[in-house]
């Protein structure tokens, strides 16, 4: 077995397109914004000609278009091409297959949180490893041969874990500890006897995990501003720049948001200026659409995410609707990376509606975690019918004892910061779950 391994990575080789462009000292956040703006072009092309002559999903969809190969010449031309929604992949595991199915090594299962059935995201070593490793982004992820890498993502059935944990070992060539999220043997106090131990420079977990874990510490009286770290990568999950502004305090470094998706992959990362996504044009083309018309949208307007990923040859993944909000600033960051930015603006299925407007959980979130008397938990409860006042469901500061008036405090100021009536309930402990935190919670009458 081992021989057959060995001779499987000598004998692989990159596609002539990879190496035409990441084969050199070039690496895309390192690339002139031109340079990258062409291999998106012939990675699009390359992708959207397998993907008609080898997927019968996406050839049916383009020829349901009138599409072709030849039809899509530039990134412009993508629009041609219809979406791609969760709901035509969900119960299909095999849906988006190009390739025999005996090629597939990997296969990843969505989480469930967004209801519906399981979606199945599939691909084969090729595309898994030496494609998606082929682009580097060393500005973005300054990790180092000589760091200890703290992986704690969940590495069953989600893509998180296993994804960060061969970038780390494999494309940065770091030490990584497989710690997980919370499963059978990572339990959070085991977590802490890791970090003391082995003394990491580098954390990547979900927002809700560090604070989990910052509560297991104190509770094993361990310092975590003592380790030696030199960055927290947040991923998984939303979160507020209030809220970050918590872990890294926590924590005593820098947190940098990761935006990606089982579906497609990793999307955008932070620089440390702490000012949008910066879209990963080495893996993907991002587009902003109108959620209703399905129409592109200019720079700076708000709409869905829409994701192509340009590297997954083998299963593609073309105008992918993430169900995400946001919109994409094209201006050059202070940072020198020429990637345009991303900023995130909630989930259309995550939207709370009171009054009659639509507000993001996490455009709250800001405002409700920049006070200091409300705890690192929380809910937003929406009940049918009741659609005129935001209940707010909370734990408070360590020390902060609970009073009449400081519910009316806690309501009058919420209120004020976001221009809608807010009521507070304020509890003794909310549940610390291990898979995904959920901040909008529905409640029957």
């Amino acid at each position: 077995m081992t021989s057959k391994f060995e001779k499987r990575i000598k004998s692989a080789t990159k596609p002539a397109l990879l190496t035409k462009y990441f084969s050199g000292p070039d690496f895309p956040d390192e690339m002139p914004a031109t340079k990258i703006a062409k291999f998106q072009e012939e990675a699009l092309q390359e992708l959207i000609t397998r993907a008609y002559n080898n997927s019968p999903f996406y050839h049916q969809k383009m020829a349901a278009a009138g599409v072709k190969p030849q039809d899509i010449g530039s990134i412009n031309d993508l629009a041609r091409v219809p979406f791609t929604t969760k709901d035509e992949l969900r119960g299909k595991p095999w849906a988006l297959l190009a390739c025999d199915k005996k090629d597939i090594s990997i296969i990843h299962i969505s989480t469930g949180t967004t209801g519906g059935e399981e979606i199945y995201i599939m691909q084969t070593w090729n595309d898994y490893y030496l494609n998606e490793l082929a682009p580097g982004y060393p500005n973005l992820f300054p990790v180092e041969s000589d760091d200890i890498c703290f992986n704690a993502l969940p590495y069953e059935m989600s893509s998180a874990g296993l994804s960060f944990h061969k970038v780390f070992m494999e494309g940065c060539q770091a030490t990584t500890i497989p710690v997980g999220k919370g499963g059978a043997y990572s339990t959070p106090e085991k977590s802490i006897k890791i970090l003391r131990d082995l003394q990491p420079t580098v954390v990547i977990t979900t927002p809700s995990w560090a604070i989990r874990l910052a509560e297991a510490a104190s509770e094993a009286s361990f310092d975590l501003t003592t380790l030696p770290l030199k960055k927290i990568w947040l991923t998984g999950e939303g979160c507020s720049p209030a809220f970050r502004e918590r872990v890294e305090k926590i924590w005593g470094t820098k947190a940098n948001f990761y935006y990606g998706s089982l579906e497609a992959g990793g999307i955008g990362a932070e620089c440390d200026a702490h000012n949008g996504y910066h879209i990963v044009q080495g893996h993907v083309i991002t587009e902003i659409v109108d959620p209703d018309t399905g129409t592109v949208l200019e720079p700076g307007q708000i709409g869905e995410i829409v994701v192509t990923c340009l590297l997954r040859f083998d299963t593609p993944l073309i105008r992918y609707r993430t169900q995400d909000l946001g919109f994409i600033d094209p201006d050059p960051c202070q940072c020198g990376i020429t990637f345009p930015r991303l900023f995130l603006r909630g989930r259309v299925v995550d939207e709370i509606v009171i009054n009659g407007t639509n507000f993001s959980p996490f455009y709250l979130e800001e405002f409700l975690m920049r006070m200091p008397e409300v705890g690192n938990w929380y809910q937003f409860v929406v009940k049918p019918g009741n659609n005129d006042k935001l209940k707010v469901r909370v734990e408070l500061a360590p020390g902060v004892q609970p009073t009449a008036e400081l519910v009316d405090k806690l309501s009058s100021k919420l209120e004020f910061a976001v221009g809608i009536p807010c009521e507070f309930e304020i509890v003794d402990k909310l549940p610390r779950p291990r898979e995904k935190t959920v901040r909008v919670v529905h409640e029957e009458e």
